[in-house]
C-alpha cells in the first residue's frame, strides 16, 4: 500500500500539492518531523520561496538525514517542486546557500537585464529524454528567479527556453523533480504527477 508524505514546512505549497493528490483520488499525508516518512512509498517536496529558507526549515525539522536516508539508501521515489528542485544541488546563488547535494551543480539566476525576472507564468517544456513517468511536450506554470545548471547533463529530463534553455525537469533514478508547479499547471501537470503517483516502486 502507498503511503504518499507531503514535507509541510513554512515556506512550502504543501496544501496545494495535497488538493492536486487528493483530486488525482490518492490519499497522502503532512510530513512535519521526520517519523513521518518512515515507511513512505512516495515523498514529495514542495517549494516556494528561496533555497536557503527550504534549508533552514529542512534543518529546523531535523529532516535532512532522514530524507537522505529514505531517498538516497532506500531509493524511496521522490518528487521535489520548484525550490523543492533547487535544493537537490550542491549550492543555490540565492542567498549564498549550501543545498542538499544529492546531484552536482548550483543554481544561478536568470539575466535579469535580458529577461523579467522572476518567469511568471505558462512556458513549454519539452522532455528530451524517456523517463518511468511519462511525460509530453506541454506547456507548464512556472515563478522561478533561478535555474539549475546540473553538472551531469544526463540528469536533465526536460527544458524550456527563457532567453535560452533551461533545466526544467530532472530524473535520476528514483528522484524527480520540476522547476514548473505541477500541481498548478492544469491537466498536463495532473497528469505528470498521476504519472509519479502510480509507479510501481524502484525507477
Amino acid at each position: 500500500m502507498n503511503k504518499i508524505s507531503i514535507i509541510d514546512y513554512k515556506a512550502g505549497n504543501a496544501p496545494s500539492v495535497m488538493h492536486a493528490v487528493a483530486r488525482l483520488g490518492h490519499e497522502a499525508v503532512f510530513a512535519r518531523a521526520p517519523e513521518d516518512i518512515d515507511g513512505a512509498t512516495r515523498i514529495i517536496l514542495p517549494g516556494v520561496g528561496s533555497a536557503g529558507a527550504t534549508m533552514q526549515s529542512l534543518r529546523e525539522m531535523g529532516m535532512i538525514n532522514a530524507l537522505e536516508d529514505a531517498v538516497l539508501r532506500k531509493k524511496t521515489l521522490f518528487l521535489g517542486i520548484c525550490v523543492g528542485l533547487q535544493v537537490l544541488f550542491e549550492h543555490s546563488d540565492e542567498g549564498d546557500a549550501d543545498c542538499l547535494g544529492w546531484l552536482g551543480g548550483g543554481v544561478v539566476r536568470f539575466d535579469g537585464s535580458k529577461v523579467r525576472v522572476p518567469q511568471m507564468g505558462w512556458n513549454q517544456v519539452n522532455f528530451i529524454r524517456q523517463a518511468p513517468v511519462n511525460a509530453q511536450k506541454d506547456h507548464f506554470y512556472f515563478v522561478n528567479s533561478y535555474h539549475a545548471k546540473p553538472e551531469d547533463e544526463s540528469v536533465v529530463w526536460g527544458t524550456a527556453d527563457y532567453n535560452g534553455a533551461f533545466t526544467a525537469a530532472i530524473h535520476k533514478d528514483n528522484i524527480y523533480a520540476t522547476q514548473f508547479h505541477a500541481e498548478k499547471s492544469g491537466e498536463a501537470g495532473l497528469s505528470l504527477l498521476n504519472g509519479f503517483l502510480n509507479l510501481n516502486g524502484g525507477e
